[in-house]
């Protein structure tokens, strides 16, 4: 499943950026919302960003703090290079080609972003990150999962993926982009919300809620 989700991502690195806005039709609020929840005043922040791809959810979080230290980690080694690019001219940035589930890091942190990226686990899998996630944050530290659930009965997942199917149809993508789009659907592993705030809150963490949802994508929050 590893090499798949590489091999996808891969080949579309070159336009994922570009397609996101109008593969996520609630864009704004999926990126500019998980910002708007974080309040620190220590300096500087160490920020780990799961599944970084092209380093665009690090992005908007450097914007609000300039001076923190990032490190992007992602099995993608040509999403990380369209990353390394985005912040060529920036420091305190660390790039690392991997799995996350399999790396050891050397220091804890103050911040984990993840954004569409632990959805493609199996649900052990993202159980188990979730304690990884814990064991990593300094004590009061978040962690913000900016995701797509799956509908916690069928009738609500035929609901999310008509709606989704709707949108970027008429999203001004080519079919071929559609249809691509589409084909990186079969790799996903979506869990229900329910499930994965529960798994949170088993993880240990103190805080955990939803606070943001438009049909299947969602922003998940956790203070330890």
């Amino acid at each position: 499943m590893k090499n798949n989700v590489k091999e996808k991502f891969n080949a579309h690195a070159s336009q994922y950026d570009e397609q996101r806005r109008k593969l996520i039709p609630c864009f704004f609020d999926f990126y500019s919302i998980p910002v708007s929840l974080l309040h620190f005043s220590k300096k500087p922040l160490r920020i780990l960003d799961i599944g970084a791809g092209t380093g665009l959810f690090s992005s908007f979080i450097k914007e609000k703090y300039p001076d923190a230290h990032f490190t992007l980690i992602d099995v993608s080694d040509q999403m990380l290079e369209k990353a390394k690019e985005r912040f060529k001219n920036e420091q305190h940035i660390e790039f690392i080609v991997s799995d996350i589930t399999n790396y050891k890091f050397e220091h804890s942190f103050d911040i984990v972003i993840s954004s569409l990226a632990i959805h493609h686990l199996e649900d052990k899998r993202k159980h188990k990150l979730y304690e990884q996630i814990y064991d990593l944050l300094h004590t009061g530290g978040i962690f913000i999962n900016a995701d797509q659930v799956l509908g916690h009965s069928s009738i609500i997942e035929e609901l999310y993926k008509k709606d989704w199917s709707e949108r970027i149809a008429a999203s001004g993508l080519t079919h071929e982009q559609i249809e691509a789009a589409h084909e990186r659907t079969k790799l996903d592993k979506m869990a229900t919300l329910h499930d994965q705030l529960n798994w949170l809150t088993a993880s240990g963490f103190s805080t955990v809620d939803c606070i943001y949802k438009f049909f299947n994508f969602v922003v998940m929050y956790a203070q330890k």
